[in-house]
């Protein structure tokens, strides 16, 4: 069994200095941009994955949280991608209404959103959010009160609280999610959050929302999209927009982008800071 403590030792032995800096400048962490105090080690996706398959199958979940507060993004990367990897363990066809693996998935889940801030970049909440808080959303629970069920209540509750955050990462977890629920046919969530989040300030929240809605209407509806788009469209930010509809025919993207966006029907702006 590898150790957090050992990951991060073996992790901070591949360090490239050269790919640091480039990863530093990609992820946006100068002072005043959104990624600003986080570290990198230089280490590219494919080599953490690597690391991810030599640790994750021994790891226990008590050693995950050592990962995810660790300083280096890389590490909590792999921290992130181990949890994936114990959750869809037990989120197969034969454990999904099973007892103990229901208790499993919602004691990851937990940890999960006890470590959300952590998850303070957009790969990070991309390469787990789908694959732990939106799979939970479509799997039974045992939460709040230890009774198996749907219990949609709770679901709405946990997602409404990530969207209600200051926290652009958290905002991004409840709207980047529902790619997998759009993946399993439910367009309710995508619809849900993309309306909710529709004015938000960041562009990184109108890529989000822009390309969950074109991943709904993808995988569930184009109608369902259409009807979205004839009820939104003048108030949607020009970059949710282009995500939405890039996977239409150009006659089509056309027309829905010579829609002029009228201010007037805009709402209040929420606040959106980066988690320190």
């Amino acid at each position: 069994m590898m150790t957090a403590r050992e990951i991060i030792r073996y992790m901070e032995s591949l360090r490239d200095e050269e790919q640091r800096r480039v990863l530093m400048g990609f992820f946006k962490t100068a002072a005043g941009q959104y990624g600003y105090g986080d570290e990198f080690l230089g280490i590219k996706v494919p080599q953490t994955r690597e690391v991810v398959k030599m640790a994750a199958k021994d790891m226990p979940l008590s050693e995950i949280p050592g990962l995810l507060t660790c300083q280096w993004h890389e590490v909590r990367l792999c921290g992130l991608l181990i949890l994936v990897w114990h959750f869809e363990r037990m989120a197969t066809k034969r454990l999904i209404n099973d007892t103990q693996a229901t208790k499993q998935r919602d004691e990851m889940l937990s940890l999960y959103l006890q470590h959300a801030e952590q998850a303070n970049n957009w790969d990070l909440v991309d390469l787990s959010a789908p694959k732990i808080l939106g799979h939970w959303l479509m799997l039974p629970t045992m939460l709040p009160e230890g009774k198996a069920g749907q219990n949609k209540d709770y679901k709405l509750k946990v997602l409404d609280e990530l969207a209600a955050s200051t926290c652009l990462w958290k905002q991004r977890m409840s709207m980047v999610c529902t790619w997998k629920t759009s993946q399993m046919g439910d367009a309710s969530w995508c619809l849900r959050y993309a309306e909710i989040h529709l004015q938000h300030p960041h562009d990184l929240m109108h890529k989000a929302v822009g390309w969950m809605l074109r991943e709904m209407g993808k995988r569930v509806s184009m109608d369902l999209l259409r009807d979205f788009l004839r009820q939104h469209v003048h108030e949607m930010p020009r970059t949710a927009l282009r995500y939405a509809i890039e996977k239409m025919d150009d006659d089509e993207r056309q027309y829905w982008m010579s829609v002029t966006t009228d201010t007037t029907q805009q709402k209040p702006q929420r606040r959106a800071t980066e988690c320190e």
